[in-house]
């Protein structure tokens, strides 16, 4: 099964893929999205959805796991990520995707085993998990990948229907 995760952001969005057999994972793609931030942020989400779903197409993943929202002390932040947000769940429901969301906290305790953990400590964890050299390169598309790899490791079996309100599907209509 490939799992696609993604990390979203207005000026970065990151994506990672892997294959996973629900016990070992291989890395399949990386990479991160960037619109200009000098772009009004219609046209930023235009190219975000339209990066994404060349990446959906190209790679064609079982499933499409996104990073939820967490409670930013700026609220148009989190306003403007939530519309990124929306369009990488439309592109995976215009794929027809199973869609999971994973809150932050959830992401870390599934790679790190510590729900606060450093973004450098996600990396590192991240580059083993995955069998990759080096010490891991905290980033955008590190997060991504951590996403992936928390869905795979929430998920029962590669082949299984999602369960559980953390990680089932978004449905249409249904908020979080």
């Amino acid at each position: 099964m490939i799992i696609l995760g993604v990390d979203p952001g207005s000026i970065r969005t990151g994506y990672g893929a892997i294959q996973t057999d629900g016990l070992r994972h291989r890395l399949v793609e990386k990479g991160v999205l960037s619109p200009s931030p000098r772009l009004a942020l219609p046209e930023r989400l235009k190219v975000i959805h339209a990066g994404i779903l060349e990446v959906l197409t190209r790679l064609q993943p079982d499933a499409l796991a996104v990073e939820d929202l967490f409670h930013a002390a700026n609220t148009r932040t989190a306003l403007v990520l939530g519309h990124v947000r929306g369009v990488l769940l439309l592109a995976g429901a215009e794929a027809g995707l199973p869609v999971h969301a994973y809150a932050p906290a959830t992401v870390k305790q599934q790679i790190t085993g510590f729900g606060r953990a450093e973004k450098g400590q996600v990396a590192l964890m991240v580059t083993r998990l995955l069998g990759l050299a080096g010490d891991g390169e905290a980033g955008d598309a590190a997060d991504a990948l951590a996403v992936a790899l928390c869905c795979a490791h929430r998920l029962p079996s590669p082949t299984a229907s999602p369960v559980g309100v953390p990680s089932a599907p978004l449905r249409p209509g249904s908020a979080r």
